[in-house]
């Protein structure tokens, strides 16, 4: 919170609107994230669909509702990873006209080299504040991320 003898960072206004303060954050995290993930060929985005590919095994339409991305980002996304050989789309046995989209043993090799990039990009982006600190944030950022999910 900006007080009389805080001196802005960016304005007033902006300093005390938690939405633009939570977009910046997001810029910061996501370029950092985008920057350790480039040694292992991955992105954020393409990242966090091999990552539910791995550990959940969604539909396409499930991806795209967790990911808020539209299903057409969806299906480039899931594209360049299969074309890689890191995800698959299998039948999903519940429903014979979804598929699902699962991580191949070679991208479940690339997940733990990605995640442990990430980590390390996570670190050097929470430096600012302590783990009990940041443990906070994430518990808060949960709520506010998942609040439309059922």
């Amino acid at each position: 919170m900006v007080t009389d003898d805080t001196p802005a960072r960016v304005s007033p206004t902006l300093d005390a609107d938690v939405s633009f303060l939570l977009a910046r954050a997001s810029a910061i995290t996501a370029a950092a994230g985008n920057r350790a993930l480039a040694a292992v060929g991955l992105k954020v985005r393409s990242y966090s669909v091999l990552a539910l590919a791995a550990e959940v095994g969604p539909s396409q339409r499930e991806l795209a509702e967790r990911l808020r991305l539209d299903p057409s980002q969806i299906v480039a996304l899931v594209d360049a990873l299969e074309s890689g050989g890191y995800v698959e789309r299998r039948q999903d046995p519940a429903d014979r006209r979804a598929r699902t989209v699962t991580a191949t043993p070679a991208g479940v090799e690339l997940f733990a080299r990605a995640r442990a990039a990430v980590d390390d990009a996570q670190r050097e982006s929470f430096a600012a504040i302590s783990d009990a600190e940041s443990d906070v944030v994430r518990a808060f950022l949960q709520r506010i991320a998942y609040s439309d999910l059922s």
